[in-house]
């Protein structure tokens, strides 16, 4: 009589091993989803998930195994903001409505300045 005494054993031969090739799958994809997010934003901590739930039934000795692979689980990542200022007639403007003016257009440049630096 063969025993199957281990999870690693029975997560090898459930569906015929097609389980352990599609979650080894999902796993590598996952990582790799996170190692480029974590490449991109060094400094974040990036999460995911792969999930396999298995159900058992039993009745007069015998036992049905039905496993389940949920879809991954990736982190949402934000979008980036982006700002600006509503004017007259709801439009959009892309400078501060007071700040239009605060310049002035460019200055001339003051060459009778010395350019020479002294200590």
């Amino acid at each position: 009589m063969k025993l199957i005494r281990d999870v690693q054993s029975l997560m090898g031969m459930l569906e015929g091993g097609e389980l352990n090739d599609e979650a080894s799958v999902q796993l590598t994809e996952v990582l790799q989803k996170l190692f480029e997010l974590s490449n991109d934003r060094p400094k974040t901590t990036f999460k995911g998930e792969i999930n396999i739930k298995i159900k058992l039934a039993v009745k007069d000795g015998m036992v049905e195994i039905d496993a389940e692979l949920a879809p991954p689980k990736l982190p949402k990542l934000s979008r980036k903001t982006s700002v600006y200022w509503v004017v007259d007639g709801g439009r959009l403007s892309t400078e501060h409505p007071q700040q239009n003016d605060m310049f002035g257009g460019p200055r001339e440049i003051d060459r009778s300045r010395s350019t020479t630096l002294t200590s």
